[in-house]
């Protein structure tokens, strides 16, 4: 007994007697095709010619002196059930040790429209005196944010062509923030500047700079993005991030004559003195006890 099979689409049939045969009928005009032919284009790893990485998402190659390596990066490790280092862990939990991981370098695709920046910031920057590679020491996509890690020397160069670009625009530097890493030797300092696009419908961009405590100094970017004046101010203040070329490097959350940036890891964290207005506050072991 033979079952009749309907076609699900008036202008095409599938012949019972070859499931295979798909005749797809538009008109005058017939294609066939195999079910066999229509397999996913992706290539086997061991297939890909020699020096070329499989590329996905995107029909991009990949060459092997693109491949990076994508392994979190672990600067730490966190003891007990809240990281505390000094006194007993009294959690319960003092035997748990888990690292703390930053994330690895990105591998393209890079997903969204950040292989857009990244490609156009390549093309532009090969225009001119500067080479991508050169500048952009790293790049990480991590919670679907993107960050290009620029070294110093080479951060004016990619900021004028971060604003100018048409395709690029990012015409606003909405903060710079300062972060101070003890363990990573000659490049203690870090500035973090978070960039918009207006014109491209708010894509955002993070720029990262490091410099060692030995060599404090990061270039300005206040001439391409005068938004930056007062958070290189309060980077200063806070981290001693050394801007050149900024039009007033100059303390602005404390008093002129303070010693010390308050948010450096090796800032002390009690036991001094603390002035303010004539008035003083005792370190907390010369305070008045109550009992």
């Amino acid at each position: 007994m033979t079952e009749k099979i309907e076609p699900a689409d008036p202008k095409g049939f599938t012949d019972p007697a070859n499931p295979k045969d798909v005749k797809a009928q538009t008109g005058d005009a017939v294609v066939e095709s195999s079910k066999d032919e229509t397999k996913d284009a992706t290539i086997d790893p061991a297939d890909a010619p020699e020096g070329v990485v499989e590329a996905t998402d995107i029909g991009r190659e990949v060459t092997a002196d693109e491949a990076v390596d994508t392994t979190p990066v672990q600067v730490g490790e966190r003891r007990g059930m809240f990281g505390a280092s000094e006194n007993g862990d009294t959690s319960g939990y003092g035997g748990l040790r888990t690292p703390i991981l930053f994330p690895g370098n990105a591998a393209r695709p890079y997903g969204s429209y950040f292989d857009e920046i990244a490609d156009t910031l390549a093309a532009r920057l090969g225009d001119g005196d500067t080479a991508y590679g050169e500048a952009v020491e790293r790049v990480v996509v991590d919670r679907d944010e993107l960050t290009l890690f620029v070294r110093r020397d080479h951060l004016l160069a990619i900021a004028r062509v971060l604003r100018d670009d048409p395709a690029l625009r990012f015409e606003m530097c909405l903060s710079v923030s300062g972060v101070h890493y003890l363990h990573e030797a000659d490049a203690e300092l870090h500035a973090v500047y978070h960039l918009i696009s207006l014109t491209h419908n708010g894509r955002r961009l993070r720029l990262e700079v490091t410099a060692p405590d030995s060599d404090p100094h990061i270039p300005s970017v206040v001439k391409v993005w005068p938004s930056a004046d007062w958070h290189e101010r309060e980077t200063w203040d806070m981290f001693g991030i050394i801007f050149d070329g900024h039009p007033a490097l100059t303390r602005i959350l404390m008093p002129d004559d303070w010693p010390g940036h308050p948010q450096r890891k090796d800032y002390p964290l009690g036991g001094i003195p603390v002035e303010y207005k004539g008035g003083t506050v005792p370190p907390p072991d010369q305070r008045r006890a109550y009992n």
